[in-house]
């Protein structure tokens, strides 16, 4: 059985996300690491340009776009707000896209969770690995 690659970035993000979606309660101690992205996505659902890019973070590259890697600044602020540097982000390759498109992975450091936005950071769902 094949394993997505980042398997084991579920952690707390997904036990806060799926608290949230049950109606739990979200603690002190794990509000740090809730979201709020838009969304979730099962990680079958990714078009499979993601899922090659995932593939490529996992290895730590080499990445077809000199920008990915780079430090994401969450200017539009619908991720939770951390310390610049804490998130990445890695271009999804657009097929027929003549520029890297508008589909990006973005990866959050401590709490190791991934995004994935299909319209250029308007919107955000948070992997899930679990689905």
């Amino acid at each position: 059985m094949r394993f997505p690659p980042r398997i084991t970035r579920i952690g707390a993000a997904a036990a806060v996300l799926s608290a949230l979606l049950v109606g739990g309660a979200v603690t002190v101690g794990t509000a740090g690491a809730a979201t709020s992205a838009v969304g979730s996505i099962c990680y079958g659902d990714l078009p499979s340009q993601a899922h090659t890019t995932l593939n490529l973070i996992a290895k730590g590259g080499p990445y077809p776009y000199s920008q990915d890697g780079g430090v994401f600044q969450n200017r539009e602020r619908l991720l939770p707000s951390h310390s610049t540097g804490y998130y990445h982000e890695y271009t999804v390759k657009t097929p027929g896209s003549s520029t890297r498109g508008a589909r990006r992975i973005i990866t959050g450091e401590e709490s190791q969770e991934d995004y994935y936005t299909a319209d250029h950071y308007a919107s955000f769902d948070l992997i899930d690995y679990g689905c």
